[in-house]
């Protein structure tokens, strides 16, 4: 490479893994590198497999690798574990797990993408932490792996020197915040703005949205009221409940049974999401995308995003409009709207 890594990142690559769990830190750290990263903890990535030879993606693109076990530095910056939608072979891979147990020992953080929680798991470094992975994926994970603390819903979780994260594309949200946490917020924005994504999702952000669930739901009354909170998530629940016909504790029942959540959680879910969306998009003052989204007051809302997403409304605001929008000057035309909220943001990997 020509000169000594400051901070060496090592990401795993394997047969079958997901192609965006690699590119997408990738591309993170060495946007970072050009974008006000200190000269002194300047990123060096190196993609290593267990053999040291290239290897053929899940989308069937090979990735050229830098080697193999040998060529890694003492002591890695930085660990990343993507993952492949068949995890089931990636922990039956004994090299793989080697190699990556080997680097958990050496490496000052480590961190999975997607399904490369599974390979995290298999070397036991996530006993008794925090994880997550792809949404799909987190009952396999709970079964699989019971002494992890799977988390379904946030985007990426960190627990102690261990960052996991959520579907393919919250990758690029892992690398984006270990970023701002090596050289500050600014640097982070200024690499989002780079490749044209948002600043890092907080980490508590669902991974999916709440409003697609009546997709899920079987039962027909269940159906209705779940829509019509989505349409307006002002609506008390005792109001649709009677609107449905049915009792408050049927619909609780049919909630708990088609869900898994009670019909106040689904409730609360569905006005987060149309808060983020309305302080997302627009300019209404905090007490007005309070009342809006149904919550209120807001004092109430700020209780829900400081425990949902670890962050206040205020705060959410700045953090997700600096992706891309800056106040402009005379010369330059205002910055396109942020795209609507409310779909699936991962796919499986």
């Amino acid at each position: 490479m020509g000169r000594v890594a400051v901070h060496p990142v090592v990401i795993v690559a394997f047969d079958g893994v997901q192609l965006l769990d690699v590119t997408g830190p990738a591309e993170v750290f060495a946007a970072a590198n050009l974008h006000g990263a200190r000269a002194d903890a300047r990123y060096e990535v190196r993609i290593v497999s267990p053999d040291g030879a290239d290897v053929r993606t899940s989308s069937g693109v090979r990735i050229g690798v830098d080697g193999g076990p040998d060529s890694l530095p003492a002591r890695p910056g930085t660990l990343v574990v993507p993952g492949r939608s068949d995890w089931r072979r990636a922990v039956a891979d004994p090299a793989l797990t080697g190699l990556v147990a080997g680097l958990v020992r050496r490496s000052r953080r480590v961190t999975s993408v997607c399904a490369g929680a599974f390979v995290l798991a298999e070397t036991g470094v996530l006993d008794g932490r925090r994880a997550v992975t792809h949404w799909r994926l987190a009952a396999q994970l709970a079964a699989a792996y019971p002494r992890v603390r799977v988390e379904a819903d946030p985007v990426f979780v960190q627990d102690g020197h261990v960052v996991t994260s959520a579907g393919v594309t919250s990758g690029i949200d892992l690398a984006l915040s270990l970023v701002e946490a090596d050289h500050g917020p600014a640097v982070a924005r200024e690499v989002a703005r780079e490749l044209v994504v948002f600043m890092a999702r907080p980490g508590g952000q669902s991974q999916y949205s709440a409003r697609l669930t009546p997709r899920e739901a079987g039962h027909p009354v269940l159906r209705t009221v779940m829509d019509a909170i989505g349409a307006d998530p002002r609506l008390a629940l005792d109001e649709v409940a009677r609107d449905s016909g049915v009792s408050g504790r049927h619909l609780a029942r049919l909630f708990r049974s088609e869900t898994g959540m009670t019909p106040g959680r689904y409730l609360e879910s569905v006005r987060l999401e149309a808060a983020q969306a309305l302080l997302e998009a627009g300019e209404d003052p905090v007490d007005a995308v309070a009342e809006q989204s149904g919550f209120g007051s807001a004092e109430t809302m700020r209780r829900v995003f400081q425990h949902s997403l670890g962050l206040a409304p205020t705060a959410y605001r700045a953090r997700f409009r600096s992706t891309h929008t800056s106040p402009p000057s005379p010369a330059s035309p205002p910055a396109p709207p942020a795209p609507p909220s409310g779909s699936p943001i991962s796919t499986n990997g």
